[in-house]
């Protein structure tokens, strides 16, 4: 263990000196925190391709810490890079599995999980490699479909029974899942992304840009966290002042619903 102190840049450099003597680091970081060290992360790390797995800690709303601590930018960040593969897992017992994954990737790969704890789910003891951008279909509904990234799949799964609409956990952000989605895209009406990032060039906007590469078009709504710096105050309130929990998900959606009613009219 290497404490580097409050000394982001040099972390990621340090990490990159490792990598380049066959070593594998691990950084540990806040998403806010690694804003930082972005220019490391492009050139020390990301250019060379260097096998350095990142652990991304308070990713999305932090609460309490307040906006200086809220890592609402990791997604939009990360996935611009090149050689980088992004992943957010929706509960504890997957982030270890994707902590596993990222590890043994001879490559940069993020794993961005949020604060606190996790969902109570089983934990999975045996390790076990998850196969690179692939996505988990959840609950089979029809019409709408539902794909969520991390912490919000949750809320997801039960807006999209309360809908009987098609819930997927992405897992990965980069590389999607460019098979499961055509397929989804064919046979759904709307498509809702839902992420604890921001809305501006996250999860949605690389949904967004794989539907218009492949020619795709149908109604989408994207959410995720404003165009704004949230202050600190309990999650769960903020979230459901971001519309991001059950109710406020099943309320956009039946108001893009009526919408798109409306315009089809």
């Amino acid at each position: 263990y290497c404490d580097v102190g409050i000394a982001e840049q040099h972390c990621v450099t340090l990490a990159a000196g490792l990598a380049c003597e066959g070593m594998k680091p691990v950084v540990a970081m806040y998403s806010t925190f690694l804003q930082r060290a972005y220019d490391q992360l492009i050139h020390d790390v990301a250019l060379q391709d260097l096998d350095v797995t990142f652990a991304i800690d308070r990713a999305g709303l932090v609460g309490p810490d307040g906006p200086t601590h809220a890592g609402s930018f990791d997604l939009s960040y990360l996935r611009c890079i090149p050689n980088m593969i992004v992943m957010a897992p929706s509960n504890e017992n997957e982030c270890r599995q994707m902590l596993y994954t990222a590890y043994h990737y001879p490559g940069p790969a993020a794993v961005r999980y949020p604060r606190g704890g996790g969902t109570g789910v089983p934990i999975q003891f045996t390790m076990s490699l998850m196969e690179l951008g692939k996505a988990q279909i959840l609950h089979q509904g029809q019409k709408i479909a539902l794909l969520a990234f991390g912490s919000l799949v949750t809320p997801a799964l039960a807006a999209g029974q309360e809908l009987n609409a098609t819930v997927v956990n992405m897992r990965f952000i980069k590389p999607l899942d460019e098979e499961l989605l055509i397929e989804i895209a064919q046979s759904h009406s709307l498509i809702v992304t839902l992420e604890e990032n921001a809305i501006m060039g996250g999860a949605g906007s690389a949904i967004n840009e794989c539907l218009a590469a492949h020619h795709l078009t149908l109604p989408t709504l994207n959410l995720g966290l404003p165009d704004s710096f949230l202050e600190h105050g309990d999650p769960d309130l903020l979230l459901a002042n971001c519309g991001l929990n059950t109710a406020g998900i099943v309320k956009s959606i039946k108001d893009k619903l009526r919408h798109i009613t409306t315009k089809t009219d």
